[in-house]
């Protein structure tokens, strides 16, 4: 079967770049003639300043990456179409996270339309965390560019009926599956060296882009809890500020926590994310919104127990008291959580959840769901 992926992939990163490049691969790996089309602009600088778009990581071996789409230039959109549709592919994957990108992806799976292909979105979002007017009819142009949906949420999957009340397309919920590319495990006292921090700590991560929803601000609030202290509990940050550093370095600042926080908020390439996530003794997302997140499967993959707020999917990724805990978004409940992680004795009990949960993320379960809709 000829598989073409179009989306973001190297030399972009993020982690729709890095789901379509480890989709590709489970595709080669089951025989398939796969190819991966990606943007020569992704995300124009004027319209995203501040924006860090290049990976540092060297090309992935044996992925074919053709380089044509600009997200601005509506000739490129048509061009690309073509170009897809002069290589009669069976199968169109399409990654999907924001509505800025619907016009330029929509327009080009139209054009790309031929007899025996099937166009297949995978929804990471449709409704963005931080949305702006007219999103909704971009999203709605997109899904109109499909044959089918595989969301990675059921919360997607009910956002997803907004824009396809009928349901004229078929579609299905599959998880996110593992982010199982970053690297072996390291020991606990190898990972802290790397990185260099000390064995003695006990240390919690917050890994990723840092924006707005994703709630850092409350787990500062919750390192600041004067248990941490007396537990010898550390925050790790992990991850670049996508917006102004300031207000977070203010409230570390308030709180007198810079002791207590170790801050690597530059881009951490993919060599690297092990020594982060196999360094933490636990893993918190404290967000305020959200529909799922790579940063769970890679917590999985490194068998890492999480704490997650009860928003989006997370709460079906993670589930509660089995490999980790679901709060609410507040900082107090995120605190009881971390607190009693380390003084009820249920790490080993999380980690062995962790363990068995992790086995229902293969990345063939997301080739078969694609093939269900096909």
């Amino acid at each position: 079967m000829k598989v073409i992926i179009l989306g973001p992939a190297w030399p972009y990163r993020g982690g729709i770049a890095a789901f379509n490049e480890r989709l590709a691969r489970q595709y080669q790996a089951e025989g398939h003639d796969v190819e991966v089309v990606t943007f020569t602009l992704q995300y124009p600088s004027f319209l995203f300043p501040g924006t860090t778009q290049y990976s540092t990581d060297p090309a992935p071996e044996g992925l074919k990456i053709t380089r044509k789409l600009s997200s601005i230039n509506p000739f490129s959109w048509i061009a690309t179409g073509r170009y897809i549709k002069k290589q009669k592919p069976d199968l169109i994957v399409s990654a999907y996270w924001l509505p800025f990108m619907a016009p330029a992806m929509g327009t080009t799976l139209r054009c790309a339309k031929h007899k025996g292909t099937r166009r297949i979105a995978i929804l990471h979002n449709l409704i963005p965390h931080e949305h702006r007017p007219g999103d909704k009819m971009f999203s709605k142009y997109f899904v109109g560019s499909n044959d089918g949906f595989i969301t990675l949420s059921r919360s997607v999957l009910d956002d997803l009926n907004v824009f396809d009340p009928k349901r004229l397309r078929p579609r299905t919920f599959s998880p996110h599956p593992l982010y199982d590319h970053y690297g072996a495990t390291l020991s606990r006292k190898e990972a802290l060296e790397l990185i260099g921090l000390r064995e003695s700590q006990r240390y919690v991560l917050f890994f990723g882009f840092i924006r707005e929803y994703k709630g850092l601000d409350l787990l500062l609030d919750a390192i600041a809890d004067e248990r941490m202290e007396r537990l010898g509990i550390k925050l790790i940050v992990a991850g670049e500020f996508y917006g102004d550093p300031k207000p977070y370095l203010e409230q570390i600042r308030h709180h007198d926590i810079g002791d207590r926080v170790v801050m690597h908020t530059e881009f951490i390439p993919d060599h690297e994310v092990n020594r982060y996530f196999c360094a933490a003794d636990l893993v918190v997302q404290p967000y305020k919104n959200a529909t799922q997140s790579g940063v769970s499967q890679i917590a999985y993959h490194f068998e890492k127990p999480m704490v997650v707020t009860n928003v989006g999917g997370l709460p079906e990724i993670v589930p509660d008291g089995k490999a980790g805990f679901v709060v609410e978004p507040d900082s107090q409940q995120i605190a009881d959580a971390i607190v009693r992680y380390f003084t009820e004795d249920c790490q080993q009990s999380l980690t062995e959840g962790v363990r068995e949960e992790k086995k229902k993320y293969a990345w063939d379960k997301m080739t078969a769901a694609i093939a269900s809709l096909t």
